[in-house]
């Protein structure tokens, strides 16, 4: 048989052997059957080191075209078996848009809206150059009334309003805190107590610029009152501070929490034994169809309580009250959480409801900011009211 003939039926036989490739592991077995080392062209190859130069110079162009022309088609057959494979794996791996989203962990829970209300508000009092401050929920009577000037006979102290614990071996009873105010007083006096009666080291002293929020207890419970409840008080102490700051620090920060241009703000006189002179809060709002609007209408809402600082409970901190003067706000965490977000009853708040918080909570990824907005939330803009 002649080289043509002999190179001409390999061919033939191997083409086809490429053809039938059917995956990319086949094709390489044809490709090291025919060019390996111990492949058929190769040893077509090997053969001419034993002929004559004539037929070296006749049979070598035709073994190496063999090479290349099988080459050639095996490259062509492994471009074609990789285009079917990606277009199977892309058929395989497609995903149907119109199909709803499975649920994410991250996004299936819920933030409570007392803990995104309590981030919005310490956002915004950071901006304003608050700090944040903490304190024990059990307290003593001296830190809960004493030093904030709360008289012997005042009906807070009466256990109808507050929480008393049992009594101690030497007659002290402590209770749950009425209010965030004592973190007013553990701040101003260094987080330590008072110096002399009550132990502990004297604060370095003002200016002192900080809010205070957390949780407070007392014996009430209804639609807008629970046992536990969320409060926020801030309080500002310098040589210069009046009470344009106090009205200028409640407008913006209500302006910024409501996300509105600018509210107004009504001080009406009112009493708190540790401020002096005291004043309610009000806020401008209108009421249409049962909703609430904030910072526009002719009505108005209270939501807090303020006052200059009270020169007693200076004292009681060891402030000069003769050099130095302060204002004092509080608020309640979970009205404002109502107020802004429709919420009708407080007493759900507490419910361990898992439908209420799916449909009032916020998604903890979305965290609030001045720069971003404090809700950031689909809720923010829904149709709930506050009936």
């Amino acid at each position: 048989m002649s080289a043509n003939n002999k190179t001409d039926k390999l061919e033939a036989e191997l083409i086809a052997r490429i053809e039938a490739a059917t995956d990319l592991t086949a094709l390489e077995d044809v490709r090291v059957a025919a060019l390996g080392k111990k492949g058929s062209i190769s040893a077509l190859l090997k053969t001419l080191g034993a002929m004559s130069p004539d037929q070296r110079q006749t049979n070598g162009p035709i073994f190496n075209q063999l090479r290349d022309r099988v080459g050639e088609a095996i490259t062509t057959r492994k471009r074609a078996l990789e285009t079917e494979a990606m277009a199977a794996q892309l058929a395989r791996e497609k995903y149907d848009m119109t199909l709803p989203l499975e649920s994410d962990p991250l996004l299936a829970g819920r933030l409570h809206p007392v803990s995104q209300v309590s981030e919005e508000l310490m956002a915004v009092f950071a901006d304003m150059g608050f700090s944040v401050a903490e304190g024990p929920d059990i307290e003593s009577d001296y830190y809960n009334f004493t030093a904030l000037n709360i008289p012997e006979a005042h009906p807070a102290r009466q256990m109808h309003d507050t929480f008393y614990f049992k009594p101690n071996q030497d007659g002290e009873r402590l209770l749950l805190r009425t209010h965030t105010s004592p973190v007013q007083i553990r701040t101003m006096q260094g987080g330590q107590g008072k110096q002399g009666e009550q132990g502990g080291k004297q604060a370095e002293g003002p200016p002192f610029r900080f809010i205070a929020p957390g949780r407070t207890y007392r014996c009430d419970s209804d639609q807008t009152h629970t046992p536990m409840f969320h409060q926020v008080e801030g309080l500002v102490v310098d040589e210069a501070t009046h009470m344009g700051h106090l009205k200028w620090t409640l407008q913006t920060f209500l302006a910024a929490f409501f996300e509105v241009e600018q509210v107004a703000v009504r001080l009406r006189p009112s009493y708190f034994p540790f401020t002096e002179p005291s004043m309610e809060v009000d806020m401008q709002c209108r009421r249409p169809g049962g909703r609430i609007v904030v910072g526009e209408g002719d009505d108005w809402l209270e939501v807090g309580g303020s006052g200059m600082v009270h020169r007693a409970v200076l004292q009681h901190c060891g402030i000069d009250a003769d050099k130095y003067r302060g204002f004092a706000f509080g608020m309640g965490i979970d009205r404002l959480a109502m107020l802004k977000y429709g919420m009708p009853d407080l007493r759900a708040f507490f419910d361990a409801d898992l439908r209420w918080l799916k449909h009032y909570g916020f998604v903890p990824l979305n965290v609030p900011g001045l720069s971003g907005g404090l809700s950031n939330n689909d809720l923010a803009n829904s149709d709930l009211t506050w009936q």
